[in-house]
């Protein structure tokens, strides 16, 4: 018992206990490049110093792309080099769904839609677990902002608990299966994560069917007691000194599944050849990546891509000193970082310059003057506008979500001098454009790019890659537009989600509002074209819902890569639901006057919601499907009558006089009680002669009718009904 207790902590910040036959287990965080502390380095959590690893592209970037496949290859490039750098599991991905865009770290999440979100951490698992090194996904649950992120209590309902906030998490269990999850420091419904029993072993474990280890947050943990007992595995960082698990007599088979679980973890990482990585190509790789993912979000005149003849001026201090990168525990120390001007310098020789702003965001009028004349002698100026470290990072979330005022205030005055600009945007959340993009010809998403920033960004301008990246998240017009602006980020130790199933698009399409920028929205350097004749929509399986054939051509002249988005409406009316989800994608890359048809499946599960009483259900009827290439940009619809299993919910004394009368077996007992005893008298007598009145009556929970005068049941009648005849 006392040697099994000391498993349930780690040895040190970052290490296991050794697992008996293996060896302890080493951490690190990596969410989108390896952060390990070198040995002499006396910052335990090496967040001042850490040895150098590629900086790929983090997960706002990398969702924008749409595209597993790439997703899976930066998993197996992070794999190879955490094995060769002695490390078991990376913790990441992180994969919090965008509630807000005021989270401070929304640059290490994916997507503000559960399904995208899902998909996209289930391929970069998959890679990473290709190469013998185990996949973390963090901070499971629930875990939307940074302010009071060490004690909050995230309260929201069931529903928009599972279809939301835990789906995305369930989507990557079930389809890669980590072989880890890192509990979140938040309580969800005033429990705590690490003490959550419902969560860790009811939902994870049970009906997720996870057999991985469940890891605390460092320092998440209060009572290591409770956690173990609720199905928690291991507290991090190790307190091999507290003797509280041991003391508390925790029962043998929790002790087990503990010790079962680190040797299962230690036997999926010991396998396979240590092979040095090959750098240069993991380089390229973050190069490739984070030109795939930029968004190309307006393109007027067709400005871009830039011929490479005629004077550029690059502005902006970003040019020079690029952000490429989020703040706190995911900061890489990377193998080589490239600006813009250095790319330009490679590339064309050089360009004109001027820094425009300093980021430490004081106004600098010698700097705007400066940056005027530069831009009045270029024949197309490039604008370098973001978010510096400051404005987001781990441990505080955002205020708004506007660029920097000294920014905004350069961008005003270089339009007015050179109104053939274009706007290259660097920040790990979104910024508005509403108020300055028509004074622009152009702006590009470029995210945070990885250490390749500088010729991923020129790769783009340029045209040397066509742009195919599709917005993972609404762009606002304002922040007071935003759904969960009422209530983030909560007060007094709790956070209501008040919009509950309407997070992202969901509310501003149910809305009709003005958006910035649109959900999956993406321009490119080509034409795509949906053939409407060529529309169709397939009954299949159990497993799927349905097949959507579409056919897409490339109708401009330039290679380009598509995201055929299929989003679903649930036309029954039976419950409340968003006009439009994400339901399935597929990113297709086309030649020139290349065409090619389609087969998307939609999977039954997509198409579910989350009943209370009766769990996931799904009913027949109508549903209709939009094709397009974005939330607001739908090319053509289809509806179809589906097959549905019949739903009922139970049948209880607070049910309504509608849902009685509708049940098979209660409905006809009782009404045959009622015209027994001489059938309902008096006012509701009077109600049900009508058709009008009947449906008031109906409406009426029984228990509240069998209280008034005229009603020939009382509540031993019905309680004798529900005994007789439900189940």
């Amino acid at each position: 018992m006392t040697d099994k207790a000391a498993f349930t902590t780690g040895a040190d910040y970052w290490s296991t206990q050794p697992v008996p036959g293996h060896g302890a287990i080493r951490f690190a965080d990596g969410p989108h490049g390896l952060r390990v502390q070198d040995d002499d380095n006396p910052d335990h959590l090496g967040l001042g110093r850490s040895l150098p690893s590629t900086c790929f592209p983090p997960a706002v970037t990398l969702a924008s792309s749409w595209d597993p496949e790439l997703l899976n290859r930066v998993g197996a490039a992070l794999g190879r080099e955490a094995r060769a750098l002695g490390v078991q599991v990376v913790l990441g991905p992180g994969m919090n769904l965008k509630r807000t865009p005021l989270c401070g770290r929304n640059f290490e999440y994916f997507s503000e839609d559960p399904l995208l979100s899902g998909t996209l951490a289930g391929a970069l698992i998959q890679g990473m677990q290709s190469q013998g090194v185990g996949a973390c996904v963090k901070h499971f649950a629930v875990n939307n902002q940074e302010t009071d992120r060490l004690r909050i209590s995230a309260d929201v309902d069931e529903r928009t608990l599972r279809e939301i906030y835990l789906r995305g998490f369930e989507i990557a269990v079930r389809s890669a299966n980590p072989w880890a999850v890192m509990t979140a420091y938040n309580r969800v419904n005033g429990v705590s994560v690490s003490e959550n029993e419902w969560l860790l072993t009811d939902v994870l474990r049970g009906e997720w069917g996870y057999d991985g280890l469940v890891v605390s947050d460092w320092g998440a943990v209060h009572d290591p007691v409770t956690a173990v007992r609720a199905g928690l595995d291991l507290r991090m960082p190790g307190r091999p000194d507290d003797p509280r698990v041991r003391d508390a007599g925790v029962d043998e088979g929790v002790l087990d599944r503990v010790l079962d679980g680190l040797t299962r973890l230690a036997e999926r990482t010991g396998q396979g050849e240590i092979t040095p990585p090959d750098l240069a190509e993991h380089h390229a790789l973050t190069r490739r990546a984070a030109a795939e993912s930029a968004v190309l979000l307006r393109n007027e005149g067709g400005i871009l891509p830039l011929e490479r003849t005629g004077r550029v001026a690059l502005i902006g201090e970003l040019a020079r000193t690029p952000r490429y990168q989020g703040a706190g525990s995911s900061r890489v120390n990377p193998t080589r970082v490239v600006s813009v001007l250095d790319a330009f310098e490679q590339r064309c020789g050089g360009a004109l310059f001027a820094p425009g702003y300093t980021l430490d965001g004081e106004a600098d009028t010698a700097l705007v003057d400066e940056a005027v004349r530069v831009s009045a002698d270029a024949d197309v100026v490039v604008l370098f506008l973001g978010l510096p470290d400051s404005a987001e990072a781990e441990g505080r979330d955002r205020t708004g979500i506007d660029l920097p005022a000294d920014q905004l205030a350069l961008l005003h005055a270089v339009t007015e001098a050179n109104p053939r600009t274009v706007v290259a945007l660097a920040n790990g959340s979104v910024v508005t454009t509403a108020s300055w993009r028509d004074r622009t010809q152009a702006v590009v998403e470029f995210w945070l790019t990885g250490q390749a920033h500088g010729d991923s960004v020129v790769d783009v301008l340029f045209g040397e890659v066509t742009p195919s990246g599709k917005l993972a998240e609404t762009i606002p017009v304002r922040l007071s537009d935003t759904p969960a602006y009422l209530d983030f980020p909560g007060e007094n130790g709790h956070v209501r989600y008040g919009e509950g199933l309407f997070v992202g698009y969901r509310y501003y399409d149910a809305r009709e509002m003005e958006v910035d920028h649109p959900f999956g929205h993406g321009l490119s350097y080509t034409e795509f074209t949906y053939e409407e004749g060529d529309l169709e929509v397939h009954g299949l399986d159990a497993t799927d819902a349905v097949t959507v054939s579409v056919t897409v051509a490339n109708t401009g002249d330039r290679e380009g890569a598509e995201v055929v988005q299929i989003y679903a409406s649930d036309r029954t009316g039976r419950v409340i639901t968003p006009e439009r989800q994400l339901c399935a994608f597929a990113k297709v890359r086309l030649a020139p006057g290349e065409r090619r048809t389609m087969s998307i499946p939609v999977r039954r599960e997509f198409l579910r919601y989350y009943d209370t009483d009766l769990g996931w259900t799904g009913h027949g009827g109508d549903y209709t499907f939009h094709i397009g290439s974005s939330s607001r940009d739908i090319r053509m619809s289809r509806t179809v009558t589906l097959p549905g299993e019949q739903v009922r919910k139970p049948v209880t004394i607070w049910s309504t006089l509608g849902e009685w009368s509708d049940h098979p077996r209660l409905g006809p007992a009782l009404w045959q009680l009622i015209e027994e005893r001489g059938g309902v008298r008096g006012r509701f007598g009077d109600l049900l002669s009508d058709e009008a009145g009947k449906h008031s009556v109906l409406a009426n929970p029984v228990r509240q009718l069998i209280e008034f005068p005229g009603v020939p049941v009382d509540e031993d009648d019905v309680t004798k009904l529900l005994e007789a005849f439900t189940d």
